[in-house]
């Protein structure tokens, strides 16, 4: 982890001296995430690009409260800690701490590719993060999380039928800030603050800083006593200059992220024919242990990032114009030990258990670069009419390099694979509301897409045995792919009291056409068409009790056509993508907060999600490790098995979470308490289902005790993380043997925090 040292010098001194400058600043708490007081009573979003009452909006859209974003970080936590946190949502990784891949309501992509589409859209102080390496931009310094379910396409555009995680940062403002500091398990190290004020004459400023790093604590026991894996240091900074002039607000952002460690971790054959039970490197029914592994390959992770954006609005009085404009750059090198083992059936020894060959991959982004232009003019009344247009520009431009190497501990390619991507894209949209004076508001939006890709790959260098049968270079491959579409939304939301309101809504939802070139194994491109669904829900949403509980139930159903699906790994070991005819899902997403006494806090949430490939013929290779496939093989096509009847990869039937938190006063301050739970049904990891790449369940909780000051100058705790230590599969790899990585162990640790 090279410049370890100095990032956490530097980190430490930004931190100290944000705690240094706080006592001459008055103490106001700028919590992250402050939408409600801690879960329940009226919550305000921005799902709608309108600050509204939650109540207001019709769709289903769930925030993370203060104490369980604040849970979901403590001892090292990255985005895929969201997880759960609310209903039908799911994140896993195959690369670690970067490209995490979102399921909503069960849509999602388990491609691995560089270039993989996802259906759901992360989104960035209003800015669509399109590839799988800006997604995981470390969580801080935020004023909210929101999680939109269903087709976002009038608003938010391509990309979007499954819905979107939307993150809002802390604007320059008030004078004040906060830092925290925690140290953990593994020498889990969390250092996170910011600064801003005014500056006068129409200026302010705020500056953001987070870090986190890990000592390697997983020991490789093939080269050797001591830790060798597992470890990070992960920085990143945001700096906001804003200047208010009247109408005229306009702020300019710049951002980094500076990201050394290890890659995910594979692990060989953890599972055994005919069972997911997860076995230690000893073999069947050896005990298993996260913090040992046997591997003979090379294993880091690089990734830089960098944004400069500029957001103006202009107040005309009845409207406001808004131009969001940003700019991000990226660069990735990610290696790792894919046969998640050591040796192969050709070497002196091998383990744990039979590994048929060596696997060793590295995946690079040489050069990403993302461009996003969006202007809109919204309307400001409350009542009668209300609208919004705009326009939305977007280009991206990708380089990414595969290499394969033909032994463990090579450090010069046998086989070298390119792809290169450009895509364009504009959409032009409006909706228009009107709010009756009975409450009633009635809404409707479509917007326009066209989407335009051009897409070429090659393997310009292959020097593995002929016997492989890789069949040597590949020339230059060259294809595109464009579409344009109409995707709208019809909705109604009515106010049957006070305290409750009911929502109907119907949306249509898009993907753009994908392209996959991985040739680092195969010979041949594949393009998936462009998917539509087609989505319907209602439900209802309160505010009960004088603002103590809250409760919202929505019901949905959806249909989606001609459905992206990527088929990974199997026995030939390529990358391919597929279109279903249709896919069926429907379920219900229940939320529930309340405040039953003083200093108490309870939430409650529970997602159902069933859903179905329907499409006769469709099959997929089998694992080429020796697993258990449970569908029909397809006549004539050896070791091609139908998923027609299967349900969609990593999407949990059930999903439920549930918190609990209780202050008591003393002194200036209170002693308080806060657990938060997440449980998930049985999920399968690939297309086809099978008893070895599955997992049954998974539940995870967390503890935080600790002490805080009614001002907010004195935040401390003592935490805890997957407190049961729970040890669950999350994905795995089938073309080789029975591999696959495991969840976040058990962390605990502590934390100071000041806000002033």
């Amino acid at each position: 982890m090279q410049h370890a040292a100095f990032r956490f010098t530097s980190s430490f001194a930004i931190v100290a001296a944000m705690l240094a400058t706080g006592t001459a600043s008055p103490a106001l708490a700028q919590d992250a995430g402050d939408q409600a007081d801690r879960g329940a009573g009226i919550i305000i979003v921005t799902a709608q690009k309108r600050a509204q009452d939650q109540r207001d909006v019709p769709l289903s859209v769930s925030t993370l409260s203060n104490d369980a974003l604040a849970a979901v970080q403590a001892g090292g936590g990255d985005i895929r800690g969201l997880a759960g946190r609310v209903p039908n949502l799911n994140v896993e990784s195959s690369f670690g701490r970067t490209f995490p891949r979102f399921y909503i309501r069960g849509l999602g992509n388990t491609d691995f590719d560089l270039n993989a589409s996802q259906p759901v859209s992360l989104v960035y102080d209003d800015v669509v993060l399109e590839n799988p390496i800006l997604k995981g931009f470390p969580i801080f310094d935020l004023d909210r999380i929101e999680v939109l379910r269903g087709p976002q396409g009038t608003l938010f555009g391509r990309n979007t039928p499954a819905g979107i995680v939307k993150f809002d940062t802390v604007k320059p403002g008030d004078d004040g800030g906060y830092v925290k500091a925690s140290w953990a398990r593994f020498n889990t190290v969390q250092l996170e603050g910011a600064i801003g004020g005014n500056l006068g004459n129409g200026f302010s400023v705020r500056a953001s800083g987070f870090y986190q790093r890990r000592d390697d604590w997983v020991d490789n026991v093939d080269n050797g006593p001591g830790n060798d894996l597992g470890g990070y240091d992960d920085f990143a900074g945001r700096l906001q200059l804003q200047y208010e002039d009247g109408p005229l607000t306009a702020r300019l952002v710049g951002q980094v992220r500076v990201l050394d460690g290890s890659a995910i971790l594979f692990r060989a054959n953890v599972f055994r024919t005919g069972s997911n039970d997860l076995n230690g490197i000893a073999g069947p029914g050896s005990e298993f242990r996260r913090s040992e592994i046997r591997s003979d390959g090379i294993n880091f992770q690089e990734l830089n990032t960098y944004n400069v954006g500029l957001t103006v609005n202009y107040d005309f009085g009845p409207a406001t114009l808004t131009s969001v404009t940003s700019y991000w750059n990226g660069n990735l090198k990610s290696r790792g030990d894919i046969d998640g083992g050591f040796g192969n059936a050709f070497a002196p020894s091998q383990g744990p258990g039979f590994i048929p060959f060596s696997a060793q991959t590295r995946d690079d982004v040489p050069s990403l670069d993302q461009y996003t232009q969006e202007v809109r003019l919204a309307s400001n009344n409350e009542g009668g009419f209300g609208y919004q247009i705009g326009g939305f520009f977007f280009n991206e431009r990708l380089n990414i390099t595969t290499l394969d190497f033909g032994a463990p501990a090579d450090t010069v390619a046998a086989a070298i694979a390119v792809q290169r991507q450009v895509t364009n894209a504009f959409g032009l949209f409006g909706t228009l509301s009107y709010t009756f004076d009975n409450g009633l508001i009635l809404q409707a939006g479509a917007r326009y897409n066209n989407d335009d890709r051009d897409f070429s790959a090659a393997r310009p260098v292959d020097t593995r045995p002929g016997f492989l049968g890789f069949g040597g270079p590949v020339p230059t491959l060259t294809t595109g792919a464009d579409a344009d579409l109409v995707t709208w939304d019809l909705s109604a939301v009515y106010p049957v009291s006070d305290e409750v309101n009911v929502f109907a809504r119907a949306a249509r939802g898009y993907r753009a056409p994908s392209i996959q070139g991985r040739l680092a194994f195969g010979r041949s491109l594949s393009i998936a068409d462009a998917e539509r669904t087609m989505s319907y829900e209602a439900g209802i949403k309160t505010v009960l009790f004088d603002g103590d509980a809250r409760f919202n139930l929505t019901g949905y159903y959806f249909n989606t056509e001609d459905l992206q699906l990527t088929a990974v790994g199997g026995g030939g070991n390529v990358t391919a993508l597929l279109n279903a005819d249709d896919v069926e899902g429907y379920g219900f997403e229940a939320e529930f907060a309340a405040r039953p006494a003083d200093g108490l806090d309870l939430s409650f949430g529970v997602g159902f999600n069933e859903n179905e490939i329907k499409s006769p013929g469709l099959g997929v290779a089998g694992c080429g490790a020796p697993c258990t496939v449970l569908n029909a093989p397809i006549a004539g096509r050896p070791g091609i098995f139908s998923i027609d009847g299967n349900r969609l990869p990593q999407s949990p039937k059930w999903s439920v979470n549930w918190t609990a938190g209780y202050a008591v006063p003393v002194g200036n301050g209170e002693i308080y308490a806060f657990t938060d739970w997440y449980y998930r049904s049985r999920i399968q990891f690939f297309l086809y289902d099978s008893v070895e790449f599955s997992d049954d369940n998974l539940i995870e909780g967390g503890l935080r005790l600790g002490y805080r000051t009614s001002n907010g100058r004195l935040d401390i705790a003592a935490f805890a993380r997957n407190i049961t230590n729970n040890v669950s599969a999350t994905g795995g790899i089938d073309f080789n043997n029975l591999t696959a990585y495991v969840n976040e162990p058990r962390i605990f640790g502590v934390e100071v925090g000041s806000r002033f």
